[in-house]
């Protein structure tokens, strides 16, 4: 597969993310700012496609300063730009923008740039090149995505991941631990955005669903400001083709109250807050509870190859989770929950106590790496795991479920 870099010489750029509604009215005449100097871009990342939705996505990018941001779209015969926020600011900060895209037709495709201004002295101005990003299509008759996991920045692994991957996909979800603790500040932007340099989501657009590991450390707080998520929510679902997806946070594999964590974790209330919106929202929206497939994904497993607590320090699986969500995924009829975690790949089928089966990639050493694809049409829903020679792992398949 073609790995894509981002260009040095391409404009783009990101500033502290300023999140918010943004406004879209006709693109403004371009200013007469100068260009960034060499070696001194505004934009550090590509434009980074992200939580993609059937009305729009959002679009984050990286920046070296304080900066102001909007995007602008192509829309028949015009040029429409979105940003802005809700309190009468333009989308601005210090090291990342985010802008939300709305009002899109579900399946379609549309060629975006982001333009990045300075909000000091010396003015500049940053285009990124034209690029395209395409709608989540809901009714479409099939579906095909793709999985990494517990990537943990090692650069080797996320370059080889890139190259491995098919770019022709409707979506991309990391499923947790991009890194392995927030204690430097200046983590976040590249890892999050531009993992080892790549423009990963040139082709194809994010989703992120949180890892323990990304809740640790110092700065770990911050990366909510860059994490885009449909609802803006760190939980969420959604539609694409005959595939209904849940993402759930299962938050850290220790007590809330652990001495490593120094506070800075509350992921028992988030749990049950889950709990409480898979009976709410997951059971009630015909779109998620009559398709014809039924994923759910969320970073530590809710099954494991040996669930003995003994003589251990942290959660293998995530008991804590399972207690909470187990009846409402039953009732839902979930047909597979897709994890990481582990470091090791694992399959466990579905059985009458669990009828919901459960699949578990490796990671972060290249040599335990693991990337799935999944196809989905009218006769089957098929996981593909391969390792980093593409060679294949496991393959499942599911039958669709018989729908009202």
């Amino acid at each position: 597969m073609k790995r894509r870099h981002f260009l040095a010489s391409a404009t783009t750029g990101i500033a502290a993310i300023s999140q918010a509604a943004s406004a879209q009215t006709p693109a403004t005449p371009a200013q007469t700012a100068p260009p960034s100097p060499a070696g001194d871009a505004l934009a550090t990342t590509p434009p980074v496609v992200m939580a993609p939705r059937a009305d729009g996505a959002e679009i984050v990018w990286g920046i070296s300063r304080h900066a102001r941001g909007w995007v602008e779209v192509k829309q028949d015969a015009e040029v429409k730009r979105f940003g802005g926020n809700a309190f009468g600011f333009s989308t601005q900060g210090t090291k990342g923008l985010r802008v939300r895209l709305h009002d899109f037709a579900p399946g379609t495709t549309h060629t975006y740039r982001t333009v990045t201004e300075s909000m000091t002295e010396p003015a500049v101005r940053e285009e990124s090149p034209w690029r395209t990003l395409r709608t989540l299509a809901p009714k479409a008759e099939e579906t095909h995505f793709l999985v990494w996991n517990d990537t943990h920045q090692n650069k080797e692994t996320i370059t080889r991941l890139h190259a491995a991957s098919p770019d022709s996909a409707d979506f991309l979800l990391w499923n947790g631990d991009i890194c392995n603790d927030w204690h430097k500040e200046e983590q976040i932007i590249p890892t999050l955005l531009h993992p080892a340099g790549t423009d990963f989501t040139a082709q194809r657009p994010l989703f992120f669903v949180w890892g323990n590991h990304d809740l640790r450390g110092q700065y770990g707080y911050q990366l909510a400001d860059h994490a885009a998520a449909p609802e803006g929510h760190s939980y969420y679902a959604f539609r694409s083709g005959p595939v209904a997806v849940v993402c759930l946070n299962t938050g850290e594999d220790k007590d809330d109250d652990h001495p490593s964590f120094k506070g800075r974790v509350a992921c028992e209330p988030l749990r049950r807050e889950q709990a409480a919106w898979l009976r709410s929202h997951v059971l009630t929206t015909p779109e998620l509870r009559d398709a014809p497939y039924r994923v759910v994904f969320c970073h530590i497993p809710l099954r494991w190859l040996n669930e003995s607590e003994e003589g251990r320090t942290y959660d293998a699986f995530s008991r804590r989770s399972r207690d909470l969500w187990h009846e409402a995924l039953v009732e839902w009829k979930a047909q597979i929950v897709v994890s990481g975690h582990t470091h090791e790949h694992a399959w466990l089928p579905q059985s009458p106590e669990r009828p919901y089966a459960q699949l578990v990639g490796g990671g972060p050493k290249p040599d335990a790496a693991t990337f799935t694809e999944a196809h989905a049409n009218g006769s089957r829903l098929q996981f593909t795991m391969r390792n980093l020679q593409g060679e294949v792992l496991r393959q499942h398949e599911f039958a669709p479920l018989r729908t009202t």
